[in-house]
């Protein structure tokens, strides 16, 4: 079951919103509709699921809508129609009660505008959300305290916000969220008003924090580098409809429309795509089944001048060339490991491009791709690692 799961969410701002859903489910548009009732279309018919552990980012221009959709999902704006479940409870149809308790308790959202309290120190401005809860005061303090760590901000606990730089506050918000325990953290473009270096920064310790943390994260921004660097998955809205939703490299590699291929035309590809989405599969010959003489065979059938070696397990040996195994079998002999060249670079499948192409200035052969447990997964040529970067997916080698 998904964490979370939103399912044909609408929110309409007007006199009379409800009527303006079957205009919608028509085929009229945020524009047409504004036109023809005066309506504000600000999500329609928005509908996905994000996994426990997941980091969901929901990108967009100003007044596509993500901002909206995401007060939707802690009911901070009342969607006007649909679903909004936590773990597959509709916390739509709560009374103000019971979305209490799920704000307190289950979902915690961050700013943009870092709102803590200028009258109170760090450590209880951390703590507030512990307060309302009524907790008991040295437990809060303590919970504060260790989110204050795990945020790089020990030693401040007793500062106040304006002796902080925006950085530094921001990391006060982000502690005050986390202290609660919340099962889904809500960030509403929580690193815009950051400085480029600082903003970067606060990018880096959100991904470290994730890696301890496994916190379910709903991400919203308008800068698409930021939601390619920062999302498991990420889905992309125009005008309150969502237009895609996948991986960073199903975005570049495969738009969904002219819109989508016109936002990411000027990406840099290679911080982004990986090893996985350029490699191609591998011609392999086995300790098992295979010598010098099957090698060359296989290696002239598929025209090319070397070959990887596996053992029966599918871990990589080697790789060998057509040259040497042609003078074995000269020399009256089979063996393949008397040939096997071990000097072969390896990148998992989550290697970069930009990591992978320096490789190929120190190799004569294509880069293989393997996995913990040093199994042969695929092969990556350089003409691959070119068409990667310019966006044409695996090339024909």
């Amino acid at each position: 079951m998904p964490k979370v799961e939103i399912k044909n969410l609408y929110k309409i701002f007007g006199a009379t919103p409800k009527k303006m859903i079957p205009l919608l489910q028509q085929g009229e548009n945020k524009e047409s509709v504004l036109k023809k009732s005066k309506h504000h279309v600000g999500v329609n018919n928005a509908s996905f699921s994000v996994e426990e552990g997941e980091i969901f980012v929901v990108m967009g221009l100003s007044g596509s809508g993500k901002s909206t959709l995401i007060r939707c999902l802690n009911r901070l704006i009342e969607p006007t129609d649909g679903q909004v479940l936590i773990d597959g409870q509709d916390i739509a149809a709560y009374d103000a009660e019971r979305l209490r308790e799920v704000r307190r308790k289950k979902i915690a959202m961050v700013f943009q505008n870092f709102a803590l309290l200028p009258h109170r120190t760090v450590a209880d401005n951390v703590a507030f959300g512990l307060e309302i809860q009524k907790v008991d005061e040295q437990e809060r303090r303590a919970k504060a305290l260790e989110m204050l760590e795990v945020v790089g901000l020990k030693g401040y606990e007793n500062a106040y916000p304006s002796q902080l730089s925006g950085g530094m506050q921001q990391r006060v918000g982000l502690a005050r969220a986390l202290a609660t325990s919340p099962d889904v953290l809500l960030m509403d473009e929580a690193f815009s008003a950051l400085d480029p270096l600082i903003r970067k920064g606060m990018q880096n310790e959100l991904i470290s924090l994730q890696r301890k943390l496994k916190k379910t994260i709903i991400f919203i921004t308008h800068d698409l580098d930021e939601a390619l660097k920062l999302g498991d998955r990420i889905a992309i809205m125009k005008d309150g409809v969502i237009v895609q939703i996948g991986t960073p490299e199903e975005i570049l590699s495969k738009p969904a429309d002219d819109y989508v291929k016109e936002f990411v035309q000027g990406v840099n590809r290679s911080k982004v795509m990986t090893a996985s989405s350029i490699m191609s599969d591998a011609d392999t010959v086995t300790t098992v089944t295979g010598g010098a003489r099957v090698a060359v065979r296989q290696m002239k059938e598929a025209a090319i001048s070397s070959l990887f070696v596996t053992n029966k397990q599918g871990e990589l040996l080697g790789i060998v060339t057509i040259d040497d195994a042609t003078r074995l079998i000269r020399e009256g002999k089979e063996d393949l490991a008397e040939i096997l060249d071990r000097g072969i670079c390896t990148v998992n499948p989550d290697t970069l491009i930009e990591e992978i192409a320096p490789l190929f200035l120190n190799t004569r052969y294509p880069v293989a791709v393997t996995d913990e447990d040093n199994k042969l997964l695929g092969i990556i040529f350089k003409v691959s690692v070119l068409a990667g970067i310019v966006g044409e997916g695996n090339a024909d080698v």
